[in-house]
């Protein structure tokens, strides 16, 4: 591959950084140029690496003419822009040349000129623009690519790619004592040394380090700091530092080369800033074996786990700062501790041959987009269904349709009707459209090749006939704009109307070319509406995919909610329904019943909280009230969440259809309650589980399916033969899109 890199040539601090390490890296095995627009230390450091290098100064309008020339002489594959100015020339030389154009994302572009407002109206204005004008954008931690996707940018054109440091760096050109005597630091007994290299500006918040560093030396006087960088608060943090601090104390170092011997010198890598993407100076800091306390922003959190191997606090909170600073000043065991554990994350996720390889994955996977695209008048996939509502149940099984379609192919463009599109963007990492925009969506249906009806049960008009509607017409109008349509991984019924059932009936018998079923009760429900002649299988829930979230973090979960390790779990995955209030009691008897019989605390799941919230609450109240506590847990976030709790507890009792999924694909033993067929049709269809209709839970009955619970069964082979089942969706959707 032939590469070529823009960027401005005054950059310092961690995009210098990226940006040398990178192309270091990428010279080795591709053909890469750097191009700065400025000559000066960042241009000679990338030669002296190696990098071939050119600076090209001048007019924004030459610098264009000449680099086109050079892109269409030079037979370059990519052009890779960092920073504000090289957004802007790419974004004119991509009409020129048609070459893509990928920018990396740094940090937050809105806050990249924080305190200097004529340049945050010029230069930032100018930047915003420019980066829409790109083809694909790079984020370097996921928190910045979920901002990307949360102000529009398409995530189907975005990636996600990791800082990395070298950690081969040998023995530094100065020792700890010769270092901090070269700034006037005489080394003591006892002495804990704290440092921070980055730029001194409004961004970065050195007023809350000097601050809670005030506090930390008025309790412990043998403490230091070290703040090595510049920038246009340097004075302004001087004068404060001199006002609160004893002489001598903090050390402005200003810009340090030498950053081996910097970070070999002091005990803890500080962080403070109000915004990062994912900042350098952590990996660098955890190479030479800091320990770390960094604000809790951007993509900071994915290398330092508070109190596992460093220490996070919200920004601007310098009572809590100090507190931290002055823990580890009082503790040399737990500065080894946090700072070897660092070392050993940071080794195995943020090393340069990581990057550098995960770099060369995204140019391979930018060139194969831009060809696909290129060649097909048609590409991608739209998937309707009931997302963005708040149900874990639902987002769990588009994050479970998402995964399974890039796991089969990674560059299909994916997008997704919702009635939270940012935050679908956001959470699954898909193109999103506002459900009920049906310009956006016809629009998206003239270009994409698939489009997939599920999974869930759509097909329906016991929640009500507009739903139906709905669906059905958006089957009927993606089918008429060009689309092959499927029905996937989908439940069927109730259709209780004939004239609904008549519609969805000649709808899908004209409009649809494959149907995949999660039970054989939709199966049965499809055939009495008379759809024939088309291609149908049963297969399984998408949901059954679904990943449990990592054990730790259920067990934070848990322990925020007053649940220990031990404690077995009777989950209740309530939903309120029409009949459900009479035997709100009942489901409080029969947890009363689990926790007196089998030792199990009762915890309330509310997997679509803003509906299951109400009947939740007064089902713990009425446990609570026979003296037994039952929190209540709400599941918003990632559905892996979900899974990891179901997984951990005992067994579950719920009406909520996906309590039961995750239950059988986890091999916990449940008992469902039918609200509606498609509860019943699912038990009924895995053969496991016991299940009795709404009206007919009370509480003898109740108590009756957790006494006949199989406690000992193993349930894993039935979870993977329907999780098994449930892949067939995907390769039924590929063959499909094939033809």
């Amino acid at each position: 591959m032939k590469i070529l890199h823009m960027i401005s040539g005054g950059d310092v601090g961690g995009a210098k950084t990226h940006v040398h390490t990178l192309l270091a890296g990428l010279a080795k095995t591709e053909d890469v140029l750097l191009v700065c627009f400025m000559d000066g230390p960042f241009a000679k450091e990338a030669e002296a690496l190696g990098i071939p290098t050119r600076v090209m100064t001048g007019q924004v309008h030459t610098v264009v003419r000449q680099l086109a020339e050079l892109v269409r002489a030079g037979n370059y594959s990519i052009v890779h822009c960092h920073g504000s100015r090289a957004n802007l020339v790419g974004s004119l030389l991509k009409k020129k040349t048609g070459v893509p154009t990928v920018t990396t994302v740094h940090s937050d572009y809105r806050l990249d000129y924080m305190g200097r407002p004529l340049a945050a109206l010029t230069y930032g204005s100018i930047n915003k623009i420019a980066l829409r004008k790109m083809d694909f954008w790079i984020g370097v931690s996921q928190t910045t690519v979920r901002i990307l996707h949360e102000r529009g940018f398409d995530p189907n054109r975005t990636f996600v790619i990791s800082n990395g440091v070298r950690f081969d760096l040998g023995t530094p050109a100065q020792d700890r004592k010769t270092f901090l005597r070269s700034l006037g630091i005489e080394p003591e007994p006892g002495m804990t040394v704290f440092g921070i290299a980055a730029r001194i500006n409004p961004l970065k918040d050195m007023g809350t380090l000097i601050r809670a560093f005030a506090k930390t030396v008025a309790v412990c006087p043998s403490v230091r700091l070290i703040i090595a960088g510049d920038g246009e608060q340097r004075e302004q943090m001087e004068a404060l530092a001199a006002q609160l601090c004893p002489k001598g104390t903090v050390v402005f170092a200003g810009w340090i080369s030498d950053t081996h011997s910097f970070y070999s010198a002091i005990d803890v890598n500080m962080l403070t800033s109000l915004s990062e993407g994912f900042p350098y100076a952590l990996p660098e800091g955890a190479s030479r074996h800091c320990a770390t306390i960094a604000s809790r922003v951007g993509g900071i959190p994915a290398l330092v786990e508070h109190e596992i191997n460093g220490l996070l606090f919200t920004p601007r909170d310098v009572n809590t700062l100090a507190e931290y600073m002055l823990r580890l000043a009082r503790d040399p065991a737990l500065i080894k501790t946090y700072a070897d554990r660092l070392y050993e994350k940071a080794r195995a996720e943020y090393s340069v041959d990581a990057t550098v390889a995960r770099q060369k994955e995204i140019y391979e996977s930018v060139l194969r987009r831009t060809a696909r695209a290129a060649a097909q008048n048609r590409n991608g996939i739209l998937i309707c269904g009931a997302y963005g509502k708040g149900n874990s149940g639902d987002d769990a099984i588009l994050n479970a349709m998402v995964s399974s379609l890039r796991e089969k192919d990674p560059d299909i463009p994916i997008y997704v009707t919702s009635r939270s599109p940012d935050q679908t963007a956001r959470d699954v990492g898909v193109g999103s459209i506002f459900t009920f925009h049906p310009w956006k969506v016809r629009s998206r249906m003239r270009r994409t090749a698939l489009y997939l009806s599920g999974g869930g049960s759509l097909i329906q008009d016991a929640t009500s006939s507009r739903s139906l509607w709905y669906y059905l017409n958006s089957i009927r109008t993606a089918k008429r704009l060009g689309n092959r349509v499927m029905m996937f991984g989908c439940g069927i019924g109730p259709v209780r109307q004939s004239m609904n059932r008549r519609r969805a009936a000649r709808i899908i018998q004209d409009n649809v070319d494959r149907i995949t079923l999660r039970d054989s009760a939709s199966r049965q429900e499809l055939e009495r509406l008379g759809v024939t002649g088309i291609p149908a299988s049963v297969t399984a829930d998408m949901a059954f995919l679904v990943q449990p979230a990592p054990a730790e973090l259920v067990m934070a979960r848990c322990a925020a909610h007053g649940i220990r390790p031990e404690d077995r779990l009777l989950i209740l995955a309530l939903r309120p329904w029409a009949g459900s209030d009479p035997h709100l009691h009942d489901f409080a008897e029969a947890a009363v019943y689990a926790a007196n019989t089998y030792g199990l605390k009762p915890v309330l799941l509310a997997m679509e909280p803003v509906k299951d919230r109400g009947i939740c609450r007064q089902v713990a109240d009425m446990i609570a009230a026979q003296g037994i506590t039952c929190p209540v847990l709400e599941t918003t976030e990632d559905a892996s969440l979900v899974v990891g709790l179901i997984r951990r507890a005992d067994a579950v009792l719920g009406m909520r259809l996906h309590a039961l999924i995750f239950a059988a694909a986890q091999g916990t033993p449940f008992a469902g309650v039918a609200y509606d067929p498609k509860v019943s049709g699912f038990v009924d269809y895995i053969g496991q589980g016991q299940c009795c209709p709404l009206d007919q839970a009370d509480a003898p009955r109740l108590c009756a399916m957790l006494d006949a619970i199989d406690w000992d069964a193993d349930c894993k082979a039935a979870a993977q033969r329907l999780r098994a089942l449930a892949e067939e969706n995907t390769a039924v959707a590929f063959a499909l899109l094939d033809r």
